[in-house]
């Protein structure tokens, strides 16, 4: 299996990709006022955060499935848990 070189143009986009993300993270937090959608909306753009991060500089975009399906279950079992424990929170 060979390595993925990735030009150094796709980088720069990822890079600028997510310092725009967090701009607006940022912006949203100060000037958008959704009431309790605003941890909602900075929770999903996390998460896009996060995909670009894992897709590009993780490079699972370019790996086998093997390593997605790794990837993907240590966030569904990450889901899992905090998911448990928000449960264990709200009927306590």
């Amino acid at each position: 299996m060979s390595h993925h070189i990735v030009p150094f143009k796709v980088n720069m986009i990822t890079l600028l990709s997510l310092v725009c993300l967090t701009v607006l993270t940022v912006l949203t937090a100060k000037f958008v006022d959704l009431g309790d959608y605003n941890l909602h909306l900075a929770m999903f753009i996390a998460c896009v955060k996060a995909f670009i991060v894992f897709s590009w500089f993780m490079h699972l975009k370019y790996d086998g499935l093997m390593n997605r399906v790794i990837a993907l279950c240590g966030l569904a079992f990450l889901a899992l848990f905090i998911g448990i424990s928000y449960t264990d929170l709200f009927f306590r």
